[in-house]
């Protein structure tokens, strides 16, 4: 009998196989249960930005478009950039359209990191990161955002003791993914110190930048002296707009760093989403109108308010789509049994460290309807009742 072929995938991605968020679909889908796990709204974007997307269609917008990104696109981007935080972006040299956020983070990755470089994260990361630091054959170096009270932070200390000297790249995610931080003023401070210090460029990951809520501001750290000509600032229309499947994202730079960005990004899809780019060109100026920032504040609430009275020690986030619960236990056993035990499912914060830290957080999407939050929670709560009709 021939012999099987060894391992044919790539070693520096054999740590990458099938995702959590597969596998809890997978068990919301067999145990019909109430999916608070997946990351991603329930419902449409606002009927001005489908009318748009329609209207585009109708009107012949479905070939290639330019590489770079349809030229309105691009101005309505760089206008953005400059109405929203003073910062000034030239359309045609400084601006590139992606498709989504996580192809700009993956050309930006690919561009600036050799084999061997090591680029540090803030743990709990979003998982797209850790991979493509592994296909850039780059080290990563974690430095964790820890509980605060009800809220979060991290050690400046942690941070300066993570960059090397093969550190090349610091990749910032504010508003932060699972954990709902919106990075103030002081902490940007200190990663811009250590940005500075160590010569690195920072890749700023701002996607949920309209979906913030009581009243808070986000700063984008290229707006903080000398940190605009190292960093590379990510944006998204998927989030913004809740049409997380058109895959629009953007990339914002000095004129050297985009251009290594876009020969990257020319070799992965090359151009996407033709008709959603003029939608988007013609929305984003409308942005704070548009995005569900309120909505999803309100959703917030509800779920944040049913978890805490239920007896769940929930961290409420400042941004996002997520609340992070504390179950006080083995967060993948907690996670593989809720849809079986209580018909809802969540994912176990653990996949998104390197360390322990986060063994016991499990993160709840509430970018969902109410009506679908409410039946978690009424499910959830028919658990606690069985839990204290048997003590």
């Amino acid at each position: 009998m021939a012999e099987l072929p060894g391992p044919v995938l790539v070693e520096r991605m054999r740590s990458f196989g099938t995702t959590i968020f597969a596998e809890m679909s997978a068990l919301a889908t067999t145990t019909n249960s109430v999916n608070l796990g997946q990351g991603f709204p329930d419902t449409d974007g606002p009927p001005e930005v489908l009318d748009a997307a329609a209207a585009a269609i109708r009107s012949g917008h479905n070939q290639y478009p330019p590489g770079p990104g349809i030229p309105p696109l691009r101005q309505a981007i760089s206008a953005h950039q400059l109405r929203r935080y003073g910062l000034e972006y030239d359309a045609d040299t400084d601006v590139l359209v992606t498709a989504g956020a996580t192809e700009a983070i993956a050309a930006a990755l690919l561009a600036l990191v050799e084999p061997g470089d090591e680029v540090v994260l803030f743990e709990p990361y979003y998982d797209s990161y850790a991979a493509c630091v592994a296909l850039a054959g780059g080290q990563r170096r974690t430095v964790t955002i820890e509980r605060s009270g009800d809220g979060w932070t991290f050690d400046p200390a942690a941070l300066e003791r993570a960059v090397g000297p093969r550190t090349r790249v610091l990749v910032l995610n504010t508003p932060h993914n699972p954990t709902g931080l919106v990075f103030d003023q002081e902490q940007l401070r200190a990663v811009a110190d250590v940005a500075l210090r160590h010569d690195l460029t920072v890749i700023s990951d701002e996607v949920y930048e309209h979906l913030i809520f009581d009243g808070r501001t986000h700063v984008p750290i290229a707006t903080l002296p000398q940190m605009k000509e190292r960093t590379i600032t990510i944006g998204s229309a998927g989030k913004t707009f809740s049409v997380t499947g058109w895959k629009v994202g953007w990339a914002c730079a000095p004129a050297h760093l985009l251009s290594a960005v876009r020969t990257v990004k020319q070799f992965l899809t090359y151009v996407n989403g033709a008709p959603f780019q003029p939608a988007v060109a013609e929305v984003l100026g409308a942005a704070e109108r548009l995005a569900p920032a309120a909505a999803l504040q309100a959703q917030r609430d509800l779920l944040c308010a049913g978890l805490a009275g239920l007896g769940y020690d929930v961290i409420r986030p400042q941004a996002t789509y997520f609340a992070t619960v504390d179950v006080g236990t083995d967060a993948m056993t907690f996670c593989r049994g809720l849809p079986h035990r209580l018909g809802v499912v969540a994912i176990p914060s653990s996949v998104f460290y390197d360390s322990a830290a986060g063994d016991h957080y499990v993160r709840f999407a509430f970018c969902k309807r109410p009506e679908v939050l409410t039946e978690a929670l009424d499910r959830l709560a028919q658990g606690k009742t069985r839990q204290s009709t048997h003590i």
